[in-house]
């Protein structure tokens, strides 16, 4: 498993960012392969990067509702 160290300026938006600008490039198809390798390689690193970030969000999030006893209300609804 590939994985994008955390560098300080790196966040989930603009992680996604840079994503949406690789996709744009390797669907133009006009960059030389070694190129295009480099930047699939850096966009499943951040792919991955972007995943994590959203787990642990969803994680927060559900420590938080648990806490608060709105996770037990949820469930009483459904």
């Amino acid at each position: 498993m590939i994985q994008v160290e955390k560098e300080d300026n790196l966040t989930f938006e603009t992680g996604i960012q840079e994503l949406e600008q690789i996709v744009q490039q390797l669907e133009k198809g006009s960059l030389p392969l070694q190129e295009a390798l480099t930047a699939f390689k850096r966009g499943v690193e951040l792919s991955q990067f972007c995943q994590a970030e959203l787990t642990q969000a969803e994680e927060t999030v559900t420590l938080m509702m648990t806490q608060s006893g709105l996770k037990e209300l949820d469930e009483d609804q459904a």
